[in-house]
């Protein structure tokens, strides 16, 4: 749009305010309440075209007056008909201009796409087919005073759209049924693991010390207790210690922030699922995690056969379980497997085939780490348990009975993303203060994500965490897959956004 074109928009805008200001004036001169809050509707728009759908007009006719009373925005005005909208969809009114009152007549003449209305009447179906209600009484609720977007369009512009979600809502139907699935995700999510014998639990949003993941922390300033605090990162380490205290199944439904890019795939501020399960494997937590993707798009979508961007993708269980270094050999080109525990060739892979930057602390499993994200991730487009992952990227992790080298660890891959990450959890203090020791010296080396050394999470481990296994599911990708949604600002109702100015 060209900086003309903006200009005239705006003064096109500017003008039905200021005829919409002169209407707000004009119901405030006769004495009237522009904005009251006396009626309360007994019916839903959406509610009642389910409830009529296999009614015809001659059998609505036929029997007694259906009384009804709803409320809703006006969206269309096709002069004897008005289009409302409420939270569950739209229905006509219809206007009888030869027995409604002529100050409700004047009422409906001024009125404004935007403007919210009461409305008691009965039903009735048009000679075209459409269910409507018989304006009976009516009434002005909200004096809309600006404009929406043209009708066809919409807000067309997608950067609109997110500063802009209120608008976004009302116009697009698109937008809604995604956040009514965001909805529904959030609630089937408790549902199930409330039927699983999990108890729900807070834990604290700012942290002394950041950890349970790897990832740069946003920072704030505690003045009171003139400290450093640290938004969460990962609320794990405070859920295990809920576990060590005798509360053996626990989640929580949380929002985590971290301090990287924002893109199609992050936002700072992101909410996930965690949950922990004494005397349980990463293995069972698989099978769980299986289970309730499947349940979830069941009860959501009537079906575990979805379509992302085009594709097609099948959440029904069981799904495929390969080893890291399995899907190396599958996706990356060019790679010789036999030196697949070989630094110097690993290194070399990662410098001058993946031009990835490699550091002198970059072990084995760093290095083989960096070889699955780049050339294997975004290849896993149906539902894929990546297991075996390095001790040495995996520092919360069980190290594996057979393989040291390795950890019980899984991450779930559907459509190219992480969905999922969870593993066996580590219960050895000594290692566990080892392999922060370990972070410790890469955050020294210049990686900012690297984790803390934390003696709290250490000493109640000292006391005794029972055999025990986690998962952290990212709500926002689950709601982005179930909903066909390209971006993660689709399914956030106020993603982050760079200022105007």
């Amino acid at each position: 749009m060209t900086d003309q074109t903006q200009a005239q928009t705006a003064q096109d805008e500017n003008q039905l305010i200021t005829q919409r200001l002169e209407k707000l004036q004009a119901i405030k001169d006769s004495g009237k309440n522009p904005y009251p809050n006396t009626f309360r509707p007994k019916n839903y728009c959406g509610d009642l075209q389910k409830t009529f759908e296999n009614q015809s007009k001659a059998e609505i006719e036929a029997g007694e007056k259906v009384q009804v009373s709803v409320a809703g925005r006006v969206m269309l005005n096709r002069g004897s008909f008005i289009v409302i909208q409420d939270m569950t969809g739209r229905i006509q009114l219809y206007v009888d201009r030869k027995n409604l009152p002529s100050e409700t007549l004047d009422t409906i003449k001024s009125l404004d796409l935007g403007d919210i209305v009461a409305v008691n009447g009965y039903i009735g179906r048009s000679g075209k087919g459409d269910l409507y209600v018989h304006i009976e009484d009516f009434e002005l609720l909200t004096k809309s005073l600006r404009p929406l977007p043209d009708k066809f369009h919409g807000l067309a512009d997608t950067e609109a759209r997110y500063r802009n979600r209120h608008v976004d809502l009302i116009m697009n139907e698109e937008s809604r049924r995604t956040f009514t699935i965001r909805s529904q995700v959030i609630a089937g999510i408790r549902k199930f693991m409330l039927n699983e014998r999990f108890m729900e639990v807070e834990t604290p949003m700012m942290h002394p010390i950041p950890g349970g993941a790897v990832a740069r922390p946003f920072i704030t300033h505690h003045n009171a207790l003139d400290m450093e605090l640290y938004l969460r990162i990962a609320p794990e380490l405070y859920l295990k210690r809920l576990v060590v205290g005798g509360f053996e199944r626990v989640f929580e439904i949380n929002r985590s922030f971290r301090n990287e890019g924002v893109s199609a795939r992050h936002n700072p501020e992101f909410t996930m699922i965690e949950f922990y399960q004494a005397y349980a494997d990463y293995k069972d937590l698989m099978d769980l995690t299986e289970r309730l993707f499947n349940e979830l798009a069941t009860d959501i979508l009537g079906t575990t056969e979805l379509s992302y961007q085009g594709e097609s993708i099948s959440l029904k269980a069981p799904f495929a379980r390969v080893p890291m270094t399995k899907a190396i050999e599958m996706y990356a080109e060019n790679f010789d497997m036999a030196k697949i525990a070989d630094r110097d060739y690993l290194a070399d892979y990662v410098k001058n085939v993946l031009h990835q930057e490699v550091k002198d602390i970059f072990g084995v499993g760093k290095l083989q780490t960096i070889i699955f994200e780049e050339t294997a991730e975004h290849k896993l487009r149906q539902p894929t348990f990546i297991t075996e992952y390095p001790a040495e990227t995996s520092p919360l992790a069980r190290r594996n009975d057979e393989n040291p080298e390795i950890t019980d660890r899984f991450e779930l891959f559907i459509g190219g993303r992480e969905m999922a990450n969870g593993f066996s959890e580590l219960n050895d203090p000594i290692d566990q203060a080892e392999r922060f020791r370990q972070q410790v010296a890469e955050k020294d080396a210049g990686d900012d994500e690297a984790m803390h050394f934390d003696a709290d999470f250490i000493e109640a481990l000292e006391y005794g965490l029972p055999p025990t296994a986690g998962t952290g599911i990212g709500i926002d990708r689950l709601v982005m897959l179930l909903s066909d949604s390209a971006s993660i600002r689709d399914v956030i109702l106020f993603p982050h956004m760079r200022r105007k100015d």
